[in-house]
């Protein structure tokens, strides 16, 4: 699979399961957009190591979650490369645990704009850019949080990629007589600074004992179903959710 002088663009892509896919598809033939809210330097390392496999990188640094900064963003993109061929909308956060009782209209607000509403705007975004080639892969990451509810203090997060779930199906009804593929990526433990931030380590311990698997799983295993959805290997999948969760949680 060798996709040369096509662009991934990968939202969050300085730290995570972001890092991982930006640079799967780096070396699968990517030019490769990394982008960052405030992580500049690990950002400026994940695009080191693109250009380290021969391949072109754009850093742009901007809140998905803002049309303003999305539309310059997109408009950056579109000066440096003319096109749009991935798009892994990848950022989210769990911003804040806390329970329902405990929630904040304001802390609400900001788990919806930053992994659900961020997903809307970063697509619309590109839609130009793609329609005018035909065709183009948008990918959404979800998270098993979508079908089980989430870990305790989740409630805003587990709703919100409710909303990329159900969202991933829409845009690929919508969007797939454009030429445009649309499929999501669910990943469910995985070891990343998401769980160093929000997840104690004993809670950590605990859930990876009732894991199938017995662990974590690791960012570039999440990225590998992220690679398969890019490639010409899943033509034939349309508003699909790929579980990667060990086991945790089987259909």
């Amino acid at each position: 699979m060798i996709f040369d002088g096509e662009v991934a663009w990968v939202t969050g892509s300085s730290k995570g399961i972001g890092r991982a896919s930006a640079l799967g598809l780096a070396e699968q033939g990517y030019d490769v957009v990394v982008h960052y809210g405030s992580s500049e330097d690990e950002a400026r390392e994940v695009a080191k190591q693109v250009e380290a496999h021969g391949r072109d990188v754009l850093l742009v640094r901007g809140d998905v979650s803002d049309s303003g900064d999305v539309e310059r963003m997109v408009g950056e993109i579109e000066e440096h490369y003319g096109r749009v061929d991935i798009l892994v909308n990848n950022a989210g956060s769990m911003v804040e645990r806390l329970t329902l009782a405990e929630m904040t209209e304001e802390v609400w607000d900001r788990v919806m704009d930053v992994n659900l509403k961020s997903v809307y705007l970063c697509s619309q975004a590109v839609l130009p850019m793609m329609k005018r080639q035909g065709r183009g892969r948008i990918i959404n990451m979800t998270s098993v949080s979508a079908r089980n509810g989430g870990s305790p203090s989740s409630v805003a997060y587990a709703a919100a990629k409710g909303g990329v779930s159900t969202l991933t199906r829409a845009m690929a009804k919508e969007l797939v007589s454009d030429g445009i593929l649309v499929n999501a990526v669910s990943p469910g433990r995985i070891d990343t600074p998401f769980h160093d931030e929000f997840t104690p380590d004993e809670k950590r311990e605990e859930g990876a004992q009732q894991i199938p698997l017995g662990r974590e799983g690791t960012p570039e295993e999440v990225a590998g179903a992220v690679l398969f959805l890019a490639s010409s290997q899943a033509n034939y999948c349309l508003g699909e959710v790929i579980e990667v969760n060990g086991g945790m949680l089987m259909d």
